[in-house]
């Protein structure tokens, strides 16, 4: 069994995440902003280490990074509307996260983006909508050049539905939807199978299993 960092621990999909990750022996520390949320994350196994992505450094991530084995970035800035959050969070949250598993000499990342980043956004795009999109994207165009041993994982939109373990996973796919739960257990199976290194891929709801449909991928 391995140890995970979650980073933006106390988002929907980090906590259901981290119940999965501990349901399945693995060790979970999760990255909190608010003092407030430790209970809720140690409601589903995993240790609350207190961190604020976005007035922090990566040296400050690197110590709770120190001795675990991959780390999940799956912070992000919110729908409050802040084109300034998107890119102190969801871009620079995850170019610190980097520089941390570096600085530990950690190899496994896997990213938590979206779907559709990479794709033009309208000229009359809201601008809070316009940064999402940008911040996504460089994040993940920074994963890919980082050298690490990276996982992208592009979800359509996100539903607080149960999980139902069927899945549609390739590079591009229609626009959909998945709920948070099938997200999170994606993750898990990333994690567990290193031949998933080095892919990204879009995710909603389907008709395989999560492992035909990673299988299938490859």
């Amino acid at each position: 069994m391995s140890t995970v960092v979650i980073v933006g621990g106390h988002g929907k999909v980090a906590l259901r995440l981290a119940a999965a990750l501990t349901e399945r022996g693995h060790t979970v520390r999760s990255t909190i902003r608010n003092e407030a949320h430790g209970a809720d994350v140690e409601r589903v196994g995993a240790e609350p280490h207190l961190l604020d992505i976005e007035t922090s450094d990566a040296a400050d991530l690197a110590d709770v990074l120190g001795g675990a084995d991959a780390v999940v970035f799956s912070a992000g800035g919110g729908g409050d509307g802040s084109v300034e959050r998107k890119r102190t969070v969801d871009l620079e949250g995850s170019l610190k996260s980097i520089e941390a598993a570096r600085l530990v000499g950690m190899t496994r990342f896997v990213q938590v983006s979206a779907m559709g980043v990479d794709e033009p956004v309208a000229d009359d795009a809201a601008p809070a909508w316009r940064a999402y999109v940008e911040a996504k994207r460089d994040a993940d165009t920074a994963l890919r050049d980082s050298g690490l041993d990276w996982t992208i994982v592009r979800p359509g939109r996100l539903t607080d539905g149960p999980g139902t373990g069927s899945v549609r996973i390739a590079s591009r796919l229609d626009a959909g939807e998945v709920s948070r739960s099938d997200v999170a257990a994606v993750v898990v199976a990333v994690l567990e199978d290193d031949a998933t290194i080095g892919a990204q891929f879009e995710l909603t709801e389907g008709e395989q299993t999560i492992a035909e449909a990673l299988a299938a991928l490859r």
